[in-house]
């Protein structure tokens, strides 16, 4: 259905967050991930990505699906991605800041990355990031932009669990 992943790694109440340094999202911080390449499944992708962005070596027994993410922009079905989460494993110490080929790398407090104060982090993922962190469940987060502004947020469980 969607061609992109995207991977929130947490470490207590922490999360590895990458700030791009290219586009979308120059400059503003998000987990790691990216796009799948011919018939690469979800899982396989993100830990590609996962691989390839950090330097992590995990498994698909440490990474859990968590739903989709999609978006319409000013009325155009502009795509979505798959969601993970993924706890870094308790004999890895991964240290930060580490400047990486897509930005820099670096370990976020929760609390910074949900903060209503934050401009460094996309609106949208404000929505979707606390159940993507806490419910058991895997969910849909669906979102309507106009003029570049959130306009409309949903998330729904999702019918047909991986």
């Amino acid at each position: 259905m969607y061609n992109q992943t995207l991977c929130f790694i947490r470490n207590d109440d922490e999360i590895l967050m990458l700030n791009r340094e290219k586009a979308p999202l120059q400059g503003l911080w998000n987990g790691v991930g990216g796009k799948m390449i011919e018939t690469e499944t979800p899982m396989a992708c993100i830990l590609r990505e996962i691989e390839e962005e950090t330097g992590l070596h995990l498994t698909e027994q440490e990474v859990i699906y968590k739903g989709t993410l999609s978006w319409t922009i000013d009325n155009t079905n502009s795509g979505g991605l798959y969601l993970f989460t993924a706890n870094l494993p308790a004999h890895i110490s991964y240290y930060t800041p580490k400047k990486v080929a897509e930005g820099i790398l670096d370990w976020k407090h929760i609390s910074w990355i949900l903060s209503k104060e934050n401009r460094g982090i996309n609106s949208l993922t404000k929505h979707f990031l606390p159940s993507v962190l806490q419910e058991e469940g895997v969910y849909d987060h669906t979102s309507v932009f106009h003029n570049n502004q959130l306009v409309h947020y949903e998330q729904k469980e999702h019918v047909n669990a991986k």
